[in-house]
């Protein structure tokens, strides 16, 4: 199952509290959506910048502390996700119960995984 296939965290756009077919959102990023946007470009700009040190024959060791900058900014942007989520996503479905909580939990414990192994 895919995430999407999990439903979306929210209640839906129809006002009874269910998805509209073929919609998501709004997520639990959407209020910071501008500055998750911004963030994103500043890490795209330091992955180009680490394109055009191996371009420019940069130092292995300067472009290896480029290169743990710009993971170190994904990763922080990956927990600010997360805790968006857990607070928006997860917390609605445990108000809602049953089934819903059991699959979020799951899900979120398998996005932790992913990221505790990159």
């Amino acid at each position: 199952m895919t995430t999407t296939e999990a439903g979306a965290c929210h209640g839906g756009a129809t006002g009874d509290g269910t998805a509209e077919p073929g919609h998501h959102g709004p997520y639990g990023y959407s209020d910071q959506k501008d500055q998750h946007l911004k963030r994103l470009r500043r890490i795209e700009g330091q992955i180009r910048g680490l394109q055009r040190m191996v371009e420019e024959d940069v130092y292995c060791i300067d472009i290896l502390t480029q290169v743990s900058a710009s993971t170190k900014a994904l990763q922080s942007f990956a927990l600010q996700l997360l805790q968006e989520h857990l607070r928006h996503c997860v917390a609605a479905a445990a108000v809602k119960g049953g089934e819903e909580i059991d699959a979020k939990v799951a899900e979120a414990s398998a996005a932790i995984a992913r990221l505790l192994r990159t």
